[in-house]
């Protein structure tokens, strides 16, 4: 039987998970911790096909809500580690509740290309009121090292989040993140608000946009690691990439591209710009950046890409191939609309 593509399994997973189907710390705070085992939910069991999915395509339930030790499981990222293990990040909830809630961030590992899957893992759980939750991964292909962004709440979320970035406000929702220097077995936990918002203080709520980030391959910022975010500023949503030219030691934010922008991905294309495409109704928006991330060209809807305004994936299918390989010029998005 042949072996299912990794990329349409992502889509898979990020749509099972989002609907509901089987499927923070201060930087001198940052500590090492192995990563405890929860209730074995019995292993990846086999799916039943989705309407329109090719019947050869094996599809595998990571996390199934009721089952485990959390009711809801939402918000996927899948990547793959420097060593080759495949990493399922996701949130395990009390109910379906967004933050404030206390979500915590699970994550489950494959060591066969997806064939079969460890148990449920914990990245980072804390007693009520905390909460973590919509994650997104980029690893760092220089290091090996694997980052995964979220939000971290005490008592607010997005929308009821104030201004401000003291690292100890609980009415602020902060972006943290956990960094492992070791495929996933173990976790730093860091706080970045302060980085992130600093010169800003009209930015009010912001999450890390759950999924995938990336790092750049061409260009003047090859290896800059990239991450996106949206931030609410003046009560419009926008658009906002965290860059770290340093292999994550330290993170700023570039300017914010908007209104209208919600959860939105990157993709660096062939000739070293970086698309950004965006949630949004009827269609989703885009923008375009010449510097590596930091400034974009505005919003423009792209009509070629129907959305029924929830999340998506956008990758380059072969982003190894050089520039004048017409694989170079592939890119494949998803959505539950494609």
């Amino acid at each position: 039987m042949r072996r299912t593509p990794r990329v349409l399994f992502a889509a898979v997973l990020s749509l099972a998970l989002a609907w509901g189907a089987p499927a923070a710390v201060e930087h001198d705070a940052a500590h090492a911790t192995p990563l405890p085992t929860v209730t074995d939910t019995g292993g990846a069991v086999a799916a039943a096909p989705a309407d329109g999915l090719d019947p050869e395509l094996e599809l595998f339930d990571i996390a199934s809500r009721g089952e485990g030790d959390w009711l809801r499981y939402r918000i996927p990222a899948l990547t793959t580690a420097a060593n080759g293990d495949l990493l399922a990040v996701f949130d395990g909830r009390p109910t379906m509740n967004d933050l404030p809630s206390n979500i915590a961030l699970l994550m489950r590992r494959s060591t066969d290309g997806g064939d079969t899957w460890g148990p449920q893992q914990v990245i980072r759980s804390e007693p009520a009121p905390n909460g973590f939750g919509d994650p997104s991964v980029v690893v760092d292909r220089e290091t090996g090292d694997v980052f995964v962004f979220y939000a971290a709440s005490i008592n607010a979320g997005f929308a009821s989040s104030t201004t401000g970035s003291d690292p100890a406000d609980p009415n602020v929702l902060h972006a943290d993140y956990s960094v492992s220097r070791d495929h996933g077995q173990t976790w730093e936990h860091h706080r970045i608000t302060a980085d992130l918002k600093a010169g800003h203080a009209n930015w009010a709520g912001m999450f890390a946009a759950s999924g995938e980030g990336i790092q750049l391959r061409t260009g003047e910022h090859a290896g800059r690691l990239i991450q996106q975010y949206t931030v609410r500023i003046d009560g419009g949503n926008y658009a906002v990439s965290a860059y770290s030219d340093d292999h994550g030691a330290t993170w700023q934010a570039g300017k914010p591209v908007g209104p209208r922008a919600d959860e939105n991905k990157v993709v660096e294309l062939a000739d070293g710009t970086v698309l950004l495409v965006s949630r949004a109704a009827p269609y989703r928006l885009v923008a375009r950046s010449d510097d590596g991330g930091v400034t974009y060209s505005p919003f423009e809807p792209d009509h070629e890409l129907p959305d029924p305004a929830n999340n998506g994936s956008v990758i380059r299918a072969f982003p190894d191939a050089p520039a004048d390989d017409p694989r170079s010029q592939i890119l494949l998005h998803s959505n539950t609309a494609n």
